[in-house]
């Protein structure tokens, strides 16, 4: 097992001493999850696959391999430069550097990763010259996830929804996706670590594009289970707001990354969500927005050091 080796971790990440610890064997049972050909979209499979898995590997999706690769590549190299410069270069810009959790209440509950947070609508406001690369390659993969997200995917499950024409609108706005760009450092300590410890997504999609190194899983069945990488392929999954939105048809799945300490995992996420101030209504939860619910959760995360989620909106049955 190999040490960090180098200045473009975050200090306390070079600070864990080794203590090699065995997966266990579940940690290595995979799932097969359903498997969505986005050329000819089939609303039915679609649909069940967020009914029953939460998730969906989706093929056929039109993202040219070679920009998922110069993206991750330039990803890569920016988050090789070294923590402080990071942490100055990213400082007041519109793209934000973060690593480790939010709100730590200790230090095993650290998220071994490192990332950018890029707001879609401001990525091209970012003039900084050794960004220009990064900004192009971002901006058009953003616009392959805007139509994966919206042209392809809700608008089939807002069939199976029966979502009207302003609920459409509302419930998805494109215009403002959010990108993450992951880094998961190598990890000295795996058995005391995670990636990314377990959550749900706050938005209506999450759309992952993973490299070769794995480290997925989902909860399925009470169970743990690894979803592999496979080329060529993204995974979506629901998240809370679409959980919401279907009045609980569809799952927000609950995935967590694990620690590696052989090799350095990469991956892409870009989150879609609703329009600003639109009303998400549902039998199930009182009326709110995405600004309220976000607001809920970092409240929720400083008060206890998590996040509580849609239980904080559900309508509490009488008696």
């Amino acid at each position: 097992m190999t040490s960090p080796p180098d200045n473009s971790y975050p200090p306390l990440f070079r600070q864990i001493q080794p203590n090699p610890i065995p997966r266990t064997s579940e940690d290595e049972i995979s799932l097969h999850i359903p498997v969505i050909d986005l050329e000819s979209l089939d609303d039915d499979a679609l649909a069940a696959a967020c009914r029953d898995y939460g998730l969906i590997r989706l093929e056929n999706h039109g993202i040219p391999s070679d920009l998922s690769m110069k993206l991750q590549n330039e990803t890569a190299r920016l988050l090789s430069l070294s923590f402080e410069e990071k942490e100055s270069r990213f400082h007041g810009s519109p793209v934000s550097y973060f690593w480790g959790t939010p709100a730590m209440r200790s230090l095993r509950s650290v998220n071994w990763v490192e990332g950018l947070h890029i707001p879609m609508d401001q990525l091209r406001s970012d003039v900084d010259s050794s960004f220009s690369s990064f900004r192009s390659l971002g901006a058009e993969y953003g616009e392959h996830m805007a139509r994966i997200a919206r042209k392809k995917s809700f608008d089939a499950v807002a069939r199976d929804l029966k979502l009207d024409s302003s609920q459409l609108g509302s419930y998805l706005d494109e215009s403002h996706g959010i990108l993450r760009v992951y880094r998961y450092p190598l990890c000295p300590d795996v058995g005391n670590y995670f990636g990314m410890d377990t959550h749900t997504d706050s938005s209506v999609w999450s759309i992952l594009n993973q490299d070769s190194v794995g480290g997925l899983q989902i909860l399925h069945g009470n169970q743990w289970l690894h979803v592999p990488p496979v080329p060529g392929s993204i995974i979506v999954n629901v998240g809370d707001m679409l959980q919401a939105i279907s009045n609980d048809k569809y799952k927000s799945v609950q995935h967590r990354v694990l620690a590696n300490g052989d090799k350095e995992r990469m991956s892409l996420c870009y989150f879609a969500f609703p329009r600003e101030g639109g009303v998400i209504k549902s039998s199930n939860y009182r009326p709110f927005t995405y600004q309220d619910f976000n607001a809920q959760v970092q409240q929720d995360v400083k008060d206890f050091g998590f996040k509580v989620g849609l239980e904080r909106f559900r309508i509490k049955s009488q008696g």
